[in-house]
């Protein structure tokens, strides 16, 4: 007999919720925000419309199914399996910090503020949950495949990122490497800069769009759906040993960006999540390049 799909409702600590562990109560978080020209009353009204969507959301879950709850901070000790279908209750960045972690699972997306989200990958309501969920598990489920970016290492380690995989010093310092491109024109690059930001079309309007703009817009976004990847190299520095000459490009599916560590230590992360980095160290290369792995959004 096969297992009834499971819903993992995957959502994160409000600001309501830190400003209480810190302080105590509601009271002495008040003071602190009112004292920094700040009023609780915001606050504590988002954190209630999250709760109340989250409570929603939980109840639209069939009877017959089975269903757990994870918080951001413990997605990298969570278990997927490969029947859950993951709702994701938050901003749009929750769904990104989500999606490294899986391996094809239906996502459904649940905006818990309307208005204040740009609702790109959080794009439904809490009363659209109950239909969500049965189409995905129906044959032939609406979902939309984005293309996730991937950085694997001369060690086996593995990153998986559905906006931006940055590659750099863990501060953002000076990092120094040498940078080239299956089948680029030229060999390699010694380079000296703060780091190096591969993106999706996912992550087109966040931070890959800063630089992308930055840069001046002379190369097309890849769209979310597209197996294409835009890299930067950001603020490149030129020296009798370090060249500014590769610091930007595309990769097609197939291609990858090659990194070899020339610093005691770098790292590698996804859509922000410091914490679950690939740490790199002096010799070792790293590939990154469009993955296998997408992310199944049900539209």
């Amino acid at each position: 007999m096969s297992l009834a799909p499971r819903a993992v409702l995957v959502h994160r600590t409000t600001e309501y919720e830190e400003l209480l562990a810190r302080h105590g109560t509601h009271g002495q978080a008040e003071f602190f925000l009112s004292s920094r020209g700040r009023s609780i009353q915001d606050v504590a009204e988002r954190h209630h419309r999250t709760r109340r969507t989250l409570a929603e959301v939980s109840a639209a879950v069939p009877v017959q199914w089975r269903q757990t709850r994870v918080e951001r901070g413990d997605l990298d000790r969570f278990l997927f399996a490969p029947e859950d279908v993951v709702v994701v209750a938050g901003q749009d960045g929750l769904v990104a910090n989500t999606a490294k972690y899986l391996t094809g699972q239906p996502v459904v997306g649940i905006d818990t503020d309307p208005g204040r989200n740009p609702g790109v990958l959080v794009r439904h309501r809490a009363a659209d949950t109950a239909r969500l969920l049965r189409a995905a598990v129906a044959r032939g489920a609406t979902a939309e495949e984005l293309t996730m970016v991937e950085a694997v290492a001369d060690d086996t380690q593995r990153l998986v990122a559905l906006n931006e995989i940055y590659l750099g010093r863990p501060d953002h310092q000076t990092s120094r490497y040498r940078i080239g491109v299956d089948d680029g024109p030229g060999a390699t690059e010694a380079q000296a800069s703060s780091g190096v930001l591969v993106g999706t079309g996912a992550g087109a309007t966040g931070w890959l769009r800063s630089l992308w703009r930055e840069r001046g817009g002379s190369r097309p976004l890849p769209a979310p759906a597209e197996a294409m990847l835009l890299w930067y190299v950001r603020e490149a520095w030129p020296s009798p040993v370090t060249g500014t000459s590769l610091v930007e490009g595309v990769l097609p599916a197939g291609r990858h960006l090659r990194l070899t560590v020339e610093s005691e230590r770098l790292v590698a992360f996804g859509d922000g999540m410091e914490s679950d980095a690939l740490e790199l160290t002096w010799g070792q290369t790293v590939a990154v390049g469009v993955s296998d792995t997408s992310l199944r959004l049900l539209v």
